[in-house]
């Protein structure tokens, strides 16, 4: 057993059996060693960060890392936004990143760079391997890492001569860390906060976004009166029909600031106190109301939940959750606009869908829009780096080929990793792209404004436009082997989401719609 296969054997016997790759001559290996261990499945992307985002979304849903494999230092930064992404949503990933072999780095060939500096900014966990002996024990640390709570990017680095080498030995799987509890006392000092009568909000994300945790949030809201508020880019929502349903938290910092209004206290769980996004003239970068205290009642990698239902069971024994109604818009009619395409969405929503959201300043509305429909998750834009939402659904369609994965894309973060579509088609992968064609960055249109630089002329509102010439979606989906439709309409946006959703295999829609703003 040479030291690459000794890595994927390690790797299949502890839960990784999915490698996105985008590889090259040091990961030659690993590539051949494919073979010689079937039950890992490769899955080829044409870009790092379509690589590196599809291991993010395959992990949110699937529960256990994916691996991916990346050339270099080069390759490991190609992938580099997604992987920032990947770090703010706290999803275990285990990348592989080939290195040349040990005695050819002193002659600093072309490709040579500092792959343990990338790496370390991602603020994970990061191993070399020096040996082949080692390769395997050094993979089964690397997935267990992955997983320490609440889960993070775990870098292996393997040179080419010990990928190659003799001498390789598969190890047994580590058992991953489990969160630990929530001290009693913290969730009693909480329930005291809640029992003064003054205003609190509680703030929550990270796992409570699932199930258990909306249920626990509601019953302490009920009883107490506290006021729930989702993080603003949780990694991944349950929502829907039978679920409680909360706002999530702001992006803008002025609506964060409206929602937090008149507050005293401020418990957050899973999550961070509230700051935002970006520095604006004039404003302050904190959210918290001047005056009102934070109160932590778990931190990130504790047991979230826990905390949760724990706090519940003090503050509202008695109580049951409230619980979303089934409630679908009506579908709209005539041309489509920013506010009607959701509502689209929001009606014909499929059963157990996982929608990955970039839809950007075009999905304003879509909360509302969705709020009723049928059980579905939701996986948002975790760490501000757009060109996430194509490879997202990607991972997910990976991890669950069972079912409906929506990809609701905005036109300028969807060119970041368009190649995402080839990926899909070859693994004929069941996304249904709706693609918001606004034909601007128009977030960025937005942003000129607040952040108070003089009014855009003529060369300022060129850096914002994506016409001249206008894209054509439907060509480039077709030629990464995908089908394509065009809408102009709410009735032809309809139609062809139901067709995309009802036919196995990768579809995208091309909406055109007017920017929201």
């Amino acid at each position: 057993m040479n030291g690459a296969q000794s890595l994927i054997r390690t790797l299949v016997d502890s839960g990784v059996d999915v490698c996105f790759s985008n590889p090259g001559t040091s990961e030659m290996h690993f590539v051949a060693a494919l073979d010689s261990v079937p039950e890992m499945r490769g899955v080829l992307g044409l870009f790092e960060g379509v690589v590196t985002g599809a291991a993010d979304g395959y992990a949110r849903i699937a529960g256990k890392p994916a691996a991916t494999l990346l050339h270099l230092g080069p390759g490991l930064g190609n992938g580099m936004a997604n992987l920032h992404n990947a770090r703010r949503a706290h999803t275990p990933i285990v990348n592989v990143i080939g290195d040349h072999a040990t005695y050819h780095k002193k002659y600093d060939a072309p490709l040579e760079s500092d792959i343990e500096a990338v790496a370390g900014s991602l603020r994970g966990w990061v191993r070399r391997s020096d040996s082949t002996a080692d390769v395997g024990a050094d993979a089964a640390a690397a997935v267990a890492a992955a997983q320490d709570p609440p889960g993070r990017v775990a870098t292996l680095i393997l040179p080419a001569d010990i990928s190659w080498g003799d001498g390789g030995v598969a190890v047994a799987p580590i058992p991953p860390r489990v969160a630990h509890s929530v001290a009693e006392t913290t969730v009693k000092a909480a329930a005291e906060v809640l029992r003064t009568g003054e205003p609190v909000a509680l703030l929550f994300g990270g796992p409570a976004c699932r199930e258990a945790g909306l249920r626990a949030v509601s019953r302490i809201a009920t009883a107490t009166g506290a006021k729930p508020l989702v993080e603003t880019f949780p990694a991944r929502l349950e929502r829907g029909a039978e679920l409680p349903d909360f706002e999530r938290l702001g992006y803008l910092a002025e609506q964060a600031a409206y929602q937090l209004q008149g507050i005293k206290h401020v418990i957050v769980a899973g999550t961070k106190a509230p700051v935002s996004f970006f520095a604006y003239p004039g404003k302050p970068s904190e959210l918290v109301p001047e005056g009102a205290q934070v109160h932590t009642l778990a931190e990130l990698g504790q047991d979230v939940v826990g905390a949760l239902e724990a706090l519940a069971d003090a503050v509202a024994p008695e109580t049951e959750p409230v619980v979303r109604q089934a409630q679908r818009p009506e579908l709209p009619s005539g041309p489509l606009t920013a506010q009607n395409w959701v509502e689209v969405i929001g009606a014909l929503l499929p059963e157990g869908a996982i929608i990955s959201d970039e839809a950007n300043t075009s999905g304003v509305l879509l909360p509302a829009a969705t709020a009723g429909a049928p059980r579905h998750d939701v996986l948002t834009l975790t760490g501000g780096a757009i060109g996430q939402g194509l490879p997202v659904a990607t991972g997910a369609a990976v991890a669950t080929p069972d079912r409906p994965v929506i990809a609701l894309q905005a036109d300028g973060s969807a060119l970041y990793t368009i190649s995402a579509l080839w990926t899909q088609a070859r693994e004929n992968l069941n996304v249904t792209t709706v693609l918001l064609n606004n034909r601007a960055y128009a977030i960025l249109r937005m942003e000129l404004q607040r952040v108070g630089a003089e009014a855009g002329g003529p060369k300022a509102n060129d850096l914002l436009d994506l016409a001249r010439p206008d894209m054509d979606f439907v060509k480039i989906a077709e030629g990464m082997g995908v089908p394509a439709t065009r809408a102009t309409t709410a009735e032809e946006l309809a139609t062809q989401f139901q067709r995309a959703v009802a036919e196995p295999g990768p579809h995208l829609i091309d909406a055109h719609i007017p920017p929201l703003m």
